[in-house]
C-alpha cells in the first residue's frame, strides 16, 4: 500500500549501502589501529585501538579493559563513540 518496507528478491529489506560502520570518531576524523582515543562510553578513559580477532578493540590505558568496536557505534551517525587524541 504505502511501500514503507520494500523487499528485494531474497525476502530481506533493501539496503541503500549507507548503513556501514565507518572508521571515524564522533567528529568524523578517520581512525586506524594504533591511534589513541578518549572513550565516550563504558568509563574506559584514554584507549589505544588494537587489532582483534574480528575487527578491532579499544584497550583502556587506565584499566586494561578491552571493548569491541561494535559496542562503540553511535546509532545515529554510524561513527565510533570516541574522540581521537593527537599525541606528540
Amino acid at each position: 500500500m504505502f511501500n514503507f518496507f520494500k523487499k528485494n528478491g531474497n525476502g530481506k529489506p533493501k539496503s541503500n549501502g549507507t548503513d556501514a560502520v565507518q572508521m571515524a570518531d564522533i567528529d568524523g576524523t578517520p581512525l586506524a589501529i594504533g591511534d589513541w582515543v578518549q572513550s565516550l562510553r563504558y568509563d574506559l578513559g584514554v584507549c589505544k585501538i588494537v587489532s582483534a580477532d574480528i575487527g578491532f578493540d579499544y584497550e583502556s590505558v587506565e584499566t586494561g579493559d578491552r571493548v569491541s568496536f561494535v559496542k562503540m557505534i553511535d546509532a545515529a551517525t554510524s561513527y565510533q563513540k570516541v574522540k581521537k587524541i593527537v599525541r606528540k
